[in-house]
C-alpha cells in the first residue's frame, strides 16, 4: 500500500495515489466537489461500499468532514460505524486496478473488493 496523507488518527485514511485520481476525476467535472463516502446494505457480503460527488452544500450537520488538503471527504454517522481505520486507495494497474477499500472492521471481503460483512 502507498503512503497516507494523513495521519492514522484520520476516521477515513486516502492514499497520496487515492487523493490524486480523485484531484482529477473532480477537476473534470470544473466544480468544487466534495467526496461522500458510505455503506449500504447489498452486495456479494452484505455490505458495500459507495461514494461519489457531490457539492458542498449538501453537507448534513451530523457529518463527518475530513480535510485532505483542501478537498473533503465526507460521511454519515451511520456509515462512519462500519467504515472508521478505513483505508482509500488506487491503482492503474491493468488487472485489479481502481479504488481500494482497506476496511479494519470488515470480519469479510468479496472477492471483488466493492463489499464486505461484519
Amino acid at each position: 500500500m502507498t503512503q497516507t496523507t494523513q495521519s492514522q488518527t484520520r476516521g477515513i485514511q486516502m492514499t497520496d495515489a487515492a487523493l490524486k485520481h480523485v484531484m482529477a476525476l473532480r477537476d473534470k467535472q470544473g466544480k468544487d466537489l466534495c467526496l461522500r463516502v458510505g455503506v449500504r446494505q447489498g452486495g456479494c457480503s452484505g455490505m458495500s461500499y459507495m461514494m461519489d460527488f457531490e457539492d458542498a452544500s449538501q453537507i448534513r450537520d451530523n457529518d463527518e468532514v475530513f480535510d485532505y488538503e483542501g478537498f473533503k471527504i465526507v460521511c454519515d454517522p451511520k456509515s462512519m460505524l462500519y467504515l472508521y481505520g478505513l483505508v482509500l486507495d488506487y491503482s492503474d494497474a491493468m488487472i485489479g486496478g481502481g479504488f481500494q477499500f482497506t476496511n479494519p472492521n470488515a470480519a469479510q471481503n468479496c472477492g471483488c473488493g466493492k463489499s464486505f460483512g461484519v
